[in-house]
């Protein structure tokens, strides 16, 4: 009959310490789930415009022809098995010749024709660094900016507990980013468009000479400054509303799972502590048992089923880990997708620029060739400090304007194809994206759930056999 006492004491007590330490946590935690999910449906029930098929047509598409390798339509996915398949530790010196530690991962490729074949081919494998990860990532960023580029993996831990160490040579955070560079490696070589570049086959079969290949292409000179594209996106005048909304969806969507993170975190510190709590009880039981006769038998096993309890919380934390990587891949995903509507406005700014140009030099030639000139224009104010231009000069700079005015025309036209060319490749790929999002965070939050199902079923298997005990 004690035993009973105590071990009703315990449930209601460790109900109590759970509901107290994360009640607050958990409902925070629930609204940032039904916030997400909420986003995620607004933006599957808005209407996407009309704007041609499934096909990128994109000018700068156009112009990357010559590094794209195999036909339309195919991936290097479906070629090619690809792997990260461990982690090394290795030291070496660094630019300015001092010694340091660093990570490299091993990839693996195997022709998938050798496989379907019946034929186990050793994979072909390389050593790449982390900051050559991010070297491919770069490129791909400024070769096509119409595309949302997958993220690379955290290169320091964000959104830690107490338990996980926030080194990024600890083991369990290589092991985790190793798995995130794979992940990385897979969406690229299943995109329609990524995965037929040539610089992408180059960086995963040769070695030594991917990056002389990656700096010859002169990426980085093409990459936009940050002045310029923060420049475009407060002086643009007639913003795409698509784009807009888009970039709103990116900031809220980033800002939405960070709160998630940042929740279940904090939960699994909590919950952390009142499961080791709960080992106590195992202690006690066990101390216990050495004191009753009868019920010593009991008490043991009792103590056991404690210490098996808080045990099983290193397990489940570590498979939350999973999840919660899967919610920091879409984190970074918030930001790819930024970059493009930033793109686009510094596209429709650009246009904006030579239109308004092209007004300019055609209300100078109307002036010149009528010589009605505004009194409080720059010209006016010259002609009157400086007296009128001969007929002579007006010929000469009237026939300046007219070239002025041809070239200014062809340009406008260049950016109007181009800036409705990148809409139409980019809104293409962001569908794309929104369906891939929907279905990843559909299938995360699902899993989840089933987990902490699970859990709470060892947890009232973990009670009964306590309660057999007595």
């Amino acid at each position: 009959m004690r035993l009973k006492v105590i071990l009703i004491f315990y449930s209601l007590q460790g109900r109590t310490l759970i509901l107290k330490d994360l009640k607050s946590h958990e409902s925070l935690y629930l609204v940032c789930i039904t916030q997400l999910e909420r986003r995620m449906a607004d933006a599957g029930n808005k209407e996407s415009a009309p704007i041609g098929g499934d096909e990128f047509t994109n000018t700068e598409l156009e112009n990357n022809k010559n590094n794209t390798m195999v036909e339309e339509g195919s991936t290097l996915l479906r070629r090619m098995e690809i792997s990260v398949a461990e982690a090394e530790k290795r030291t070496g010196k660094n630019t300015v010749n001092m010694q340091e530690i660093f990570t490299v991962y091993l990839i693996e490729t195997r022709p998938i024709d050798a496989i379907t074949e019946g034929h186990n081919p050793a994979p072909d494998s390389l050593w790449r660094r982390y900051s050559e990860f991010e070297i491919l990532r770069n490129y791909l960023l400024v070769t096509y900016p119409f595309i949302v580029v997958p993220p690379l993996p955290e290169k320091r831990a964000e959104f830690v507990w107490h338990k996980l160490s926030a080194d990024n040579m600890d083991p369990d955070f290589v092991e985790r980013r190793r798995v995130g560079l794979e992940n990385f490696l897979l969406r690229v070589a299943s995109h329609s468009v990524l995965s037929n570049d040539k610089i992408l086959y180059h960086f995963l079969t040769e070695e030594h000479r991917w990056k002389e290949v990656v700096y010859e292409t002169g990426f980085q000179a093409k990459a936009d400054s940050r002045i310029k594209a923060l420049s475009a996106t407060f002086r643009v005048k007639n913003p795409d509303k698509r784009f807009t909304e888009m970039k709103h969806y990116s900031d809220e969507l980033q800002s939405l799972t960070s709160q998630l993170l940042r929740v279940r975190a904090r939960v699994a510190d909590r919950l952390y502590g009142v499961y080791k709590v709960h080992g106590n009880y195992g202690r006690v039981f066990s101390e216990w048992s050495a004191l009753e006769k009868e019920m010593g038998d009991g008490l043991q096993s009792a103590g056991h089923h404690m210490d098996a309890y808080a045990a099983s919380v290193d397990d489940m934390l570590e498979e939350e880990e999973h999840y919660a990587d899967q919610l920091k891949e879409y984190l970074f995903y918030a930001e790819a997708l930024r970059a493009v509507c930033r793109k686009h406005e510094l596209t429709q700014y650009e246009l904006e620029m030579a239109s308004s140009d092209l007004i300019s030099k055609k209300q100078q030639r109307e002036e010149l060739a009528t010589g009605m000139v505004r009194t409080f224009s720059f010209k006016g104010m010259t002609n009157k400090l400086f007296g009128q231009e001969t007929p002579e000069q007006r010929e000469a700079k009237l026939s300046l304007l007219e070239e002025q005015i041809v070239q200014g025309e062809e340009t406008v036209t260049e950016k109007t194809v181009e800036c409705e060319e990148y809409v139409k490749g980019a809104w293409v790929d962001m569908q794309r994206f929104k369906e891939q999002k929907d279905r990843d965070l559909r299938e995360a939050l699902i899993g989840y759930a089933v987990m902490q199902i699970s859990m709470c079923k060892k947890v009232c298997h973990t009670q009964v056999e306590v309660w057999k005990c007595s």
